[in-house]
This record gives structure tokens, C-alpha cells and sequence, in this order.
């Protein structure tokens, strides 16, 4: 875990809490994501260490259009600015969304193919997930040519080797002792 994450931490379960207390989930999550990606920008990444543009010019940027200066978001992000964390703000807000998602009790699910998944595959790699672990399923797929065929599935602490790659390493590794 990289140390920006780390930092992020409390600032998304502190976001969290206070969406959750505002019920307002979807309206924080959407928030965090603009503000996520301003953060990202370069040109804003030049400004945020610009000791000249600072204060409520610069809160004023990560706030979406018709955000009040004055609101529960604005807060969150103004103490992110005060304390120099502007520059993890993308670390909290995937923070934030992977505790919606346990909350929710969605898992979200990266699987790496040599190929891309046709739509039937990914609706019943989608529901045999859901069945294993016993949540909903937010699958999201890549191309990954390295795996040569099969699928390495990543559902949060678990790994599912299943191409050809891995087979073939383990096969190696048999050999080998």
C-alpha cells in the first residue's frame, strides 16, 4: 500500500461517515469524482504547490459548479487544503468508493484476458462471483496478451489465476523441485 493511500485513509472514512449521516452517498461520491479529477490535472498539480494561489481560490477549483463555499464538501475540502492533502485527494475519493461498495456490498472484480470478454462470458463470470462470494459484482475487464489464454481474476484480496501464463509457471515450478 503506497503511503499516499495511507494518508487518504481516514480522510475517506471521514468523508464516508459524513455522507452516510447526510444520506447522501451518490451526491458525495459524484463530488469526490470531479474533485478527483482536477486533482489529477498537471496544470492544477503546478497551482495546489503555489504558495501564491492558495485559500479559497484554490478550494474554489475542486468544488463542482453551483457548490456552495459554505457546504459540508466544501469544508471537507478546504481541510484538505489546510492540511496539505490536496495532492491525495484521487487516494480518497477511491477510498471513499471502495467503502461505498462494501457498504453497498459490491465487490469490485478486475479480470485480465488475452482477448476480450464477450458479453455472455462476463455476465456469467459476473454471476458465478456473485455466488462464490455472496455479493454483487462490479466487473471490469482488460486486455492483458501476457496471460496467452484464461483469465487472472483480482476481487479484492483474492487472486484467480486461471491462464495460461500461470499454468504454465506453475508447471515450471513442478518441474524444477
Amino acid at each position: 500500500m503506497s503511503s499516499a493511500e495511507s494518508l487518504a485513509r481516514p480522510y475517506a472514512r471521514a468523508a464516508f461517515d459524513q455522507a452516510r449521516q447526510s444520506n447522501a452517498l451518490a451526491e458525495w461520491s459524484s463530488k469526490l469524482e470531479f474533485a478527483a479529477a482536477v486533482a489529477r490535472d498537471p496544470q492544477v498539480q503546478i497551482l495546489i504547490g503555489n504558495p501564491a494561489f492558495g485559500g479559497d481560490k484554490l478550494v474554489s477549483l475542486f468544488l463542482p459548479q453551483g457548490e456552495k463555499a459554505d457546504s459540508e464538501f466544501a469544508n471537507f475540502v478546504a481541510t484538505l487544503a489546510a492540511n496539505r492533502r490536496l495532492p491525495i485527494l484521487a487516494d480518497v475519493a477511491d477510498g471513499f468508493a471502495a467503502l461505498r461498495r462494501a457498504d453497498e456490498g459490491v465487490l469490485k472484480v478486475n479480470v485480465r484476458a488475452a482477448v476480450a470478454l464477450e458479453a455472455n462470458q462476463a455476465e456469467a463470470l459476473k454471476a458465478a462471483l456473485a455466488k462464490r462470494f455472496g455479493r454483487q459484482i462490479e466487473l471490469t475487464s482488460s486486455i492483458d496478451e501476457s496471460v496467452i489464454g484464461g483469465a487472472i481474476i483480482d476481487a479484492g484480496d483474492t487472486v484467480i489465476d486461471g491462464s495460461v501464463r500461470g499454468r504454465l509457471e506453475r508447471l515450471a515450478q513442478t518441474l524444477a523441485h
